[in-house]
């Protein structure tokens, strides 16, 4: 059982799945400092310094009209609607979304070249083609 284990684990797929799932965790993490960071500063600055973060409907009993009332809230299990981090993950699907398309079109148009791009004829089939040329001259 062991060996049949070893072998599920060694096969390329496993691996390539578990590289990919590393991979695909820090690259959201990546795209969350840049959304959070970058993106989201700027789309403040653009609507006069509204931050979505803080945007929540309240449904419950707490203030939450500072962001330390709204982590007070949410400590303290208060219903509320956090259309605001919603925003936010939109805006971050979005440019995953945006960066895995080009991502994924720049691949398909490598492998259409790669597969558009004949191959050299072997050294049999060059020697073929030298045989079929001399038998037409005759």
């Amino acid at each position: 059982m062991l060996d049949d284990f070893k072998a599920f684990i060694a096969r390329g797929n496993i691996l390539d799945l578990a590289i990919a799932v590393v991979m695909g965790a820090a690259f959201g993490a990546i795209v969350k400092t840049f959304t959070d960071g970058i993106i989201m500063p700027v789309i403040g600055f653009l609507t006069g310094g509204v931050d979505f973060k803080d945007k929540v409907i309240n449904l419950g009993e707490m203030p939450v009209a500072t962001p330390e009332q709204i982590a007070a809230a949410q400590a303290a299990k208060e219903p509320m609607i956090m259309y605001g981090q919603f925003i936010n993950d939109i805006i971050t699907f979005l440019i995953v979304a945006t960066v895995m398309f080009a991502l994924a079109r720049y691949a398909v148009r490598m492998f259409n070249v790669l597969a558009a791009a004949p191959t050299p004829p072997t050294g049999e089939e060059v020697l073929l083609a030298e045989i079929r040329d001399l038998l037409k001259t005759k």
